[in-house]
């Protein structure tokens, strides 16, 4: 969503304190907020899934608070809340309609419907949960007053259309699939009381190469380079063995791009599956190096469950 946000922001945030607006109409009706009724004028013209449609509206168009509303339904089924909704945007001046960004010639965004959206910007996930797939939206962005240095910013109108939704990938609690046994030689893994890996290093060399040994093998879908993980992790220094970093102590998955990761985990947890328990010994050249940052320097030792990507 990554290219939504640079579209968004900062209509996003402003759209998260929006809380006035029409009735609220139960879900799974998608709810219009904001001064709705200056969207009145609103005319499109359908161009199919890979074109913008063509956009009318009366001139200069102005709001005041963040306004949403659906100007064409749609003739799909309606788009549940945790669901993935692909969606395609163009964004116009409200003084004079000129487009000033627009994606439908791309790839479509993904839009992810989950309660960390709902309490985040409520009026975004009540506009979309519930929206028919082919739905039109149009969402206006109050401008910004001039300040020192910049020009003043007028209202924005985004015009988006909900191409498709599903389902959003099953997140594992735990590692899922077949025990491996790894060769001699490597750290070696065990689950302490509380189910967390302890790794010891006594009498593990200096690695060579990356290696990437999985201890359990899972029979979910395959990690690309391009995907976003979410994992449990424990991380320790080769020499001594201390840890340095750890998800399983803190009680909560992490998710992060893995392309945004150090070589050794973008190399070494491409092509693995979810499910799987992985150890990664990492040389200090696809880690932080010999200085590193405090304990986390030289070779690394990491054992991650990889439990669901997107």
């Amino acid at each position: 969503m990554r290219r939504l946000l640079a579209i968004l922001l900062p209509g996003l945030l402003l759209l998260t304190a929006c809380g006035g607006g029409e009735p609220a109409a139960p879900e799974p009706t998608s709810q219009s907020a904001g001064e709705s009724a200056k969207l009145d004028s609103l005319k499109l013209t359908e161009k199919g899934d890979k074109t913008a449609p063509g956009v009318e509206f009366d001139k200069p168009l102005e709001v005041t608070e963040p306004t949403v509303k659906v100007v064409t339904e749609g003739g799909g089924d309606r788009v549940k809340a945790n669901q993935i909704a692909s969606i395609s945007i163009v964004a116009l001046s409200g003084t004079d309609g000129s487009t000033l960004e627009d994606t439908f010639p791309g790839d479509p965004e993904e839009l992810e419907l989950t309660d960390d959206l709902k309490n985040e910007s409520p009026v975004i996930y009540n506009a979309f949960v519930g929206a028919k797939i082919g739905s039109h939206l149009a969402l206006a962005v109050p401008g910004a007053a001039a300040a020192e240095g910049t020009e003043a910013q007028p209202t924005q109108l985004l015009v988006v259309k909900v191409l498709s939704a599903k389902d959003a990938p099953k997140v594992l609690d735990k590692p899922e699939g077949e025990s491996v046994t790894p060769p001699a030689g490597l750290p070696t893994v065990k689950d302490n009381e509380k189910g967390i890996p302890e790794i010891s290093v006594e009498g593990v060399a200096a690695p060579t190469a990356l290696v990437s040994q999985d201890l359990i093998k899972g029979t979910g879908p395959e990690v690309k380079e391009t995907d976003t993980l979410t994992v449990n992790y424990v991380g320790v220094a080769l020499e001594g063995g201390k840890v340095f970093d750890s998800s399983f102590d803190r009680g909560e998955k992490a998710t992060f791009p893995l392309t945004g990761v150090i070589k050794g985990w973008t190399q070494g947890l491409t092509g693995k599956t979810v499910g799987s328990r992985v150890l990664l010994v990492i040389p200090k050249d696809l880690a932080y190096g010999d200085e590193g940052e405090g304990d986390t320097k030289g070779d690394l030792v990491f054992v991650v469950d990889i439990l669901g990507t997107k």
